[in-house]
C-alpha cells in the first residue's frame, strides 16, 4: 500500500496542470495547488500516506457528510421531508430546482440541501452549541481533538457568501428553514472552515466503513444510506463522472478534499486544492481513478480508464 500510495503522489506531483483553485473565496484563493496529499485508513487500523498529508486544508463540502449524520441523528427521517435524494446534475450552488421543485433541495450534498441539514441539526440550539457538537462528532470520528475550525476561512466565507444567502432566504421563503438565515448560514460556513489532514481526514471517514474496529457512531443502515448519496450526488454534477472513473462512494469539497469510501476495507482522503470543471479536486479525482483501477476497490469491479 505504501509504495502504490508514493507512486501516486509523484504522478500527481509531476502533473503540470493542477487546476484552478476556488478563487471566490479569499481565504482559499491564494493557496499553492501544486500539493497533493493522500492518505488511507484501513479497516485493520494500519494507516498510510504520502505526499501532503499532514498539511492541514479546509474540508469545505466534504463537511457535508458529518453534518447529515449529525442530523440524522438529530432529527431522523424526518428530515427526508426537507430534503430529496436524488442528483441535481446542476452546480452545487444553482438555485434553478429549488424554484421549479417548491422550495426542496433535490439532495443533502448541494448547497441547498446541506443549508437544511444544518438547520436541522441546529434544532433550536445556538450556533456555538451546534459546532460544538459536530466538532465532537468528527473528533470522536476520527480519534483527534486536534480538529478545530479556520475562524479566518469561515470569516472569508461568511462576507463572500451572497449566492449561499440567497438560497437560505429562498429556503425560509417557502417555510423550509426553522432557524434565523443568518443563525443557518454562520452555522453553516463555520462548518465548511473545519480545518483537517488527508490523515485526519481518512481516520475520521472510517465511521462510514462496515467493518469491525471502525468507529460505531450511525447505525448500518444510516451508514449505508449516506454512502449511498455520496455514490450519487457526491461530486454535484460531476457525481456520475466519479462514479465511472473511481467506483466508490466519494464527497468532494472546494477546499480541494476528497473523502472516498471503500465498503467494507477503508477510507480514503486524498487533497489537491486545484479544482476541475465540476468544481471538484483536479489531481484528486485522478489519482483516485489511478488508486481504483490499481486496487480493484471499485464496487463494480475494476473500473474502466480512460486515455
Amino acid at each position: 500500500m505504501q509504495s502504490l500510495l508514493d507512486e501516486i503522489a509523484a504522478e500527481a506531483l509531476a502533473d503540470p496542470n493542477p487546476g484552478s483553485v476556488a478563487s471566490y473565496i479569499p481565504e482559499l484563493a491564494g493557496i499553492d495547488p501544486h500539493q497533493f496529499g493522500i492518505a488511507v485508513a484501513l479497516a485493520n487500523g494500519e494507516v498510510y500516506s504520502a505526499g501532503h498529508a499532514e498539511v492541514p486544508f479546509s474540508i469545505q463540502s466534504v463537511s457535508k457528510v458529518f453534518a447529515l449524520a449529525l442530523a440524522l441523528g438529530r432529527v431522523g427521517d424526518q428530515i427526508w421531508r426537507r430534503v430529496g435524494r436524488e442528483p441535481s446534475g446542476l452546480s452545487f450552488d444553482s438555485i434553478l430546482l429549488l424554484e421549479r421543485e417548491d422550495g426542496i433541495p433535490r439532495n443533502p450534498f448541494i448547497n441547498a440541501g446541506a443549508l437544511v441539514a444544518t438547520d436541522s441539526y441546529l434544532a433550536g440550539s445556538q450556533p456555538r452549541e451546534a459546532l460544538g457538537e459536530l466538532l465532537r462528532f468528527i473528533r470522536a470520528a476520527a480519534d483527534d481533538e486536534r480538529i478545530h475550525i479556520n475562524e479566518r476561512v469561515a470569516a472569508s466565507e461568511i462576507e463572500t457568501g451572497h449566492r449561499n444567502f440567497s438560497l437560505a432566504h429562498y429556503l425560509a421563503s417557502y417555510g423550509n428553514l426553522q432557524a434565523s438565515v443568518e443563525k443557518v448560514l454562520g452555522t453553516y460556513c463555520h462548518q465548511c472552515a473545519v480545518e483537517m489532514t488527508c490523515r485526519q481526514l481518512a481516520l475520521a471517514g472510517r465511521f462510514l466503513v462496515d467493518a469491525p474496529r471502525m468507529p460505531g457512531l450511525v447505525s448500518v443502515e444510516r451508514r449505508r444510506r449516506i454512502n449511498a448519496l455520496m455514490m450519487t450526488c457526491g461530486h454535484y454534477d460531476g457525481s456520475g463522472d466519479f462514479a465511472f472513473r473511481v467506483g466508490m462512494p466519494g464527497k468532494s469539497g472546494v477546499g480541494g478534499g476528497i473523502l472516498v469510501i471503500s465498503p467494507s476495507r477503508a477510507a480514503i482522503a486524498v487533497w489537491s486544492p486545484g479544482l476541475n470543471r465540476y468544481g471538484n479536486s483536479k489531481l484528486g479525482t485522478e489519482a483516485m481513478e489511478r488508486f481504483a483501477h490499481r486496487t480493484g476497490w471499485s464496487v463494480f469491479g475494476v473500473p474502466h480508464r480512460e486515455g
